[in-house]
């Protein structure tokens, strides 16, 4: 295998493997030629532990948002020095091998743990240039910026802004936008006839099926509700089964695994989403107006302000207030859904990915 350009991500949330496949199929695009490898170096090294953290995040962000909100202010002090570390030495093994194969001529970085590795590497000898995709908005962990990047790559200026302040040398950072599917440069599919719902279930059960259960007036309307649940099938079952088989054939539409979310946000009226980093620029890509029902405390904020601050979408706390937000997006034929899509206008930028190659590329040089 000749030089490559390794984009490495970890599957902690979906953003870092969003921003990750992206910029890769960004890359490919842009040079046709140019051998790209995505890779998970924390699962690839430790794949049992990376496992029981993964799920330990997951029930963490779900159900106990209070702790995980401890333990996130409680890294902004943590002092992680991959040199230094017993627990982070086999990840800066991992990298050391895998530089001398794939011999990398850039590497690009979705996951802020991996710029320590290579700065303990580049004690003993150089390494090869590295861009980091910050993936928060606005509300940036210092850990993106404990160790040093030749360039970061941003959402939006705000965030320009805070990356600034916290250290980061100016002419380094570039406002990219945050890369997501090069689906959303594509033609738009068409528009779900009527009046559509696409929700996105990401709190506990309980609280999807009370959610389920104020939608049920808009459903009876005759408004569709399309629900992608993904890796949650298999917890929602009971719920989704109990409440699909109390309403009429055809209203509600569940959809497992998919590749289509850009399709479905670009041709539904609303959607109902946690503020993920990855999801609500995939909203802001489409167009499409949110209710945001769940905010990952410290660490999603900022996404949601983003989008509130500039009346792009409406928050709400519990299913209660989801569906009285579904309502007032859905009233007087959808006005404030289309007023909502007419403010996201200067804030959507679905070529972020080739955006971000582009810096990429002109980092890295010729091939």
């Amino acid at each position: 295998m000749g030089p490559v350009i390794l984009v490495l991500t970890a599957g902690f949330g979906d953003g870092h493997n969003t921003a990750a496949a992206s910029v890769a199929e960004a890359l490919r695009r842009l040079s046709p030629g140019e051998e790209v490898v995505v890779s998970d170096l924390i699962s690839e090294t430790l794949p049992r532990l990376a496992d029981v953290l993964k799920s330990l995040y997951q029930v963490a962000i779900t159900h106990l948002p209070g702790a995980w909100r401890a333990v996130y202010k409680l890294l902004e002090k943590g002092d992680l020095d991959a040199g230094r570390d017993p627990w982070l030495r086999p990840l800066t093994q991992a990298m050391k091998r895998r530089l001398e194969t794939d011999r990398p001529r850039l590497i690009v970085s979705t996951y802020p743990l991996y710029a320590g590795l290579l700065a303990a590497l580049r004690r003993q000898a150089p390494t090869p240039p590295l861009v980091t995709v910050i993936t928060d908005s606005t509300s940036v962990h210092p850990i993106w910026l404990k160790d040093p990047s030749d360039l970061y790559c941003v959402a939006d200026e705000e965030t320009w802004e805070v990356v600034g302040r916290m250290g980061a040398a100016r002419e380094k950072v570039r406002i990219t936008g945050f890369p997501v599917s090069l689906q959303f440069v594509d033609p738009a599919p068409a528009p779900v006839p009527g009046r559509s719902i696409l929700y996105l279930p990401s709190t506990p059960a309980g609280h999807v099926a009370a959610t389920l259960e104020a939608l049920r007036p808009h459903l009876v309307a005759g408004v569709r509700l399309t629900l992608p649940v993904g890796k949650h099938h298999s917890r929602l079952y009971h719920v989704l089964r109990r409440f699909t088989d109390s309403l009429p054939a055809g209203c509600v539409e569940i959809i497992g695994w998919t590749r289509r979310i850009p399709d479905l946000l670009r041709s539904h009226t609303l959607v109902i989403c946690k503020a993920g980093g990855a999801i609500l620029h995939e909203v802001m890509a489409a167009r499409i107006p949110p209710v945001i029902d769940y905010v990952v405390p410290g660490q999603e904020e900022g996404n949601a302000d983003y989008l509130l601050s500039r009346h792009c979408a409406l928050r709400s706390t519990t299913p209660q207030e989801t569906g009285a937000a579904v309502a007032r997006l859905l009233e007087h034929d959808a006005r404030l859904a289309r007023q909502m899509r007419e403010r996201m206008l200067p804030i959507s930028v679905p070529d972020a990915a080739l955006r971000v190659g582009q810096e990429v590329l002109t980092l890295a040089g010729p091939g």
